[in-house]
């Protein structure tokens, strides 16, 4: 009987259940993006240059991988809190808040996942190309292309991080219906609430996302194989 009031609020597109999957939705795509090119840039760094505190760099970003979504969202409240130091921006109970600390839950894991599979590449392929006269950008797309699935892959874990957490998004937006309140948070709330209807119907959505992300992985994958 859940099941069938949790597909109805899905099937009959009720208003609030869009509403919080496209804030969900659009939340994620933007931190993805914000932490995807600093990712990028620090992972292809790590994988082609040599430098002193390389190694320091790859421990630290391994820990924070592993560091609970509270702990990232306590870190930054205490930043854009109105007591912290960019407390006059006013990001605290915001969107802008949680793309702020959704970002910085992703940009580790793309980094290291970046790092990881440009460090696999063929030794002679920069190399080559080099040789060839490319380089700067074109260079890096290159061997981006040469890499692109664990690239893709790297990327969509970053998402996949940040569609599903909740400490971030519940400490740093504050839940608020019709502004910041996301699946994950929710979820947490209708089922502390008792009200499964809405918490199932959000899980589900949840889980269609995901599966639809990775089958446009594997797509995308695909064709350019």
């Amino acid at each position: 009987m859940v099941l069938l009031k949790a597909l109805t609020l899905i099937f009959s597109a009720d208003r609030e259940v869009i509403f919080i999957a496209m804030t969900s939705l659009s939340l994620a795509v933007a931190s993805t993006i914000v932490s995807m090119i600093p990712a990028l840039l620090l992972g292809t760094l790590l994988s082609i240059k040599k430098f002193r505190g390389k190694s320091i760099i790859i421990v630290f970003l391994n820990s924070l991988m592993a560091l609970p979504t509270v702990v990232i969202g306590l870190m930054i409240y205490s930043i854009i809190s109105r007591s912290g130091p960019l407390g006059g921006l006013r990001l605290l109970f915001t969107p802008w808040g949680i793309i702020i600390g959704q970002s910085i839950l992703s940009f580790p894991i793309i980094a290291s996942l970046i790092y990881s599979a440009l460090s696999d590449i063929r030794p002679e392929l920069p190399e080559t190309l080099n040789s060839f006269g490319v380089t700067g950008i074109r260079k890096l797309y290159m061997i981006f292309r040469e890499s692109r699935t664990a690239v893709l892959s790297a990327i969509l874990s970053g998402f996949g991080r940040i569609i599903g957490e909740v400490g971030v998004s519940m400490m740093l937006g504050g839940n608020i219906r019709w502004y910041t309140r996301t699946i994950t948070t929710t979820i947490a709330l209708e089922t502390s609430r008792g009200e499964f209807e809405l918490a199932l119907a959000m899980g589900l959505i949840l889980i269609f996302i995901s599966l639809s992300v990775n089958t446009l992985l594997h797509l995308g994958v695909k064709s350019h194989g």
